[in-house]
């Protein structure tokens, strides 16, 4: 079969690895490389991610992936802290001693936290669909721990949504986020970064199929039970980006899928500012949710230079100069000499990922629609929460179901 993959993130770069050796592919890509969100900027001798990243020990199909492309060498875990910014304090959320003592939950708030994150590793999210996570924690935790805890968390993520977003989510966030030891989180990440993962697969996809960079899908029809992409005849597409971007297919009256955009800045600095802490979440509003210190994770030699990434969600457009005001902010806030800043480089998606609100699941597509094979965040391995792992999975599900259709 003759085979059009529209879009070559994570998703469909697995769906051509899985399809090419079989079939006649060509992937259109509209960037002038392939990765996707999970693209990288390439800084003197070394690459390092748009958009921060790292896995989980859970993510298996990911890992998978890997070793057929043999990098699970590369694979390494490393010490992920974390930590809240609040009234210009830096507080550590790693080890027991610093929980018991972060003064603005009570030891009662502590506790029933603790038993959440516990429960939440094996609980049935389904659910907490229809529940919003402001009305799960006040019932569950109490209102105190949710004001200070929760809501900026989820200020910081969804913004003027935060209410709507479903408890589904939050619980499954929890969870994914609970594999920790007495002194922090085991975390997965790449030596060489996320990049050695794109650049092994885009390797083996541009042996099997056509890859067409810089050509966005601009015309998709049906024609005498074949399609038509920019020209191009096809029997099968397969379609991993947001359904309500595909041209010509009635996809984007029908589905109407919230997303949120992120626009993520990373800081090259000459020193650390975080106190040693990888993640640090912001208690009070600024232009940014969290201070990710990607150099407190992986090991600052491997880039003679620390990197800091700050990380911001929005829906709608992203806001005018939003690039100098969080860098002003992060100066004022964490006494950072401007000059101290070597670099700065700004990645903006509008459609960074599913907003995750109440009722979420009504919207999670089937794999085939309208004739159209379709795979991505909208995907369910992605629900209640996007991942690599689940970017992986949707990428094979699709592939396996194609693969059905030509050998029926």
């Amino acid at each position: 079969m003759r085979i059009c993959i529209i879009g070559g993130g994570l998703t469909g770069l697995t769906a051509a690895y899985h399809l090419g050796n079989d079939h006649e592919v060509d992937m259109y890509e509209k960037r002038r490389f392939l990765g996707g969100c999970l693209s990288s900027y390439e800084i003197g001798d070394y690459h390092i991610e748009e958009f921060y990243h790292h896995c989980f020990a859970w993510d298996t199909r990911l890992f998978s992936l890997m070793r057929s492309l043999h990098i699970a060498d590369k694979l390494e875990w490393l010490r992920g802290t974390s930590g809240y910014f609040s009234g210009g304090t830096v507080y550590p959320l790693n080890t027991p001693v610093e929980i018991v003592k972060y003064p603005l939950l009570s030891l009662t708030d502590k506790v029933r936290l603790g038993l959440l994150t516990l429960r939440s590793r094996n609980m049935d999210v389904g659910p907490l669909d229809d529940i919003t996570a402001r009305d799960y924690v006040v019932s569950t935790i109490g209102e105190r721990a949710y004001n200070s805890f929760f809501e900026p968390l989820l200020t910081s993520k969804f913004g003027e949504q935060r209410d709507d977003v479903s408890a589904a989510w939050l619980i499954s966030r929890i969870g994914v986020r609970s594999n920790r030891g007495l002194s922090g989180e085991q975390l997965g990440y790449l030596k060489g970064g996320f990049h050695t993962l794109i650049e092994a697969l885009s390797a083996q996809v541009g042996r099997q199929c056509v890859v067409r960079l810089l050509d966005p899908v601009t015309s998709v029809s049906r024609e005498h039970g074949s399609w038509s992409v920019n020209g191009q005849q096809y029997d099968v597409v397969i379609s991993t980006i947001p359904p309500s971007l595909l041209p010509g297919t009635g996809l984007a009256e029908g589905f109407s899928i919230p997303y949120q955009g992120a626009a993520c800045m990373l800081l090259s600095m000459e020193k650390e500012v975080t106190s040693g802490i990888y993640w640090l979440n912001m208690k009070e509003r600024a232009p940014y949710g969290a201070v990710i210190a990607h150099t407190n994770f992986v090991p600052v030699e491997r880039y003679g230079e620390h990197l800091v990434y700050l990380a911001s969600y929005f829906q709608g457009s992203v806001a005018q100069n939003l690039d100098r005001v969080m860098i002003d902010d992060f100066c004022h806030r964490f006494h950072v000499d401007p000059g101290a800043i070597r670099w700065h480089r700004m990645a903006v998606d509008p459609y960074a990922g599913p907003l995750y609100t109440v009722g979420f699941r009504k919207y999670i597509l089937p794999y085939q629609q309208n004739g159209l094979f379709l795979a991505g965040m909208f995907s369910s391995p992605n629900y209640p929460e996007r991942s690599m792992n689940g970017a992986v999975i949707a990428g094979e599900e699709v592939a396996d179901l194609v693969s059905r259709r030509a050998s029926d």
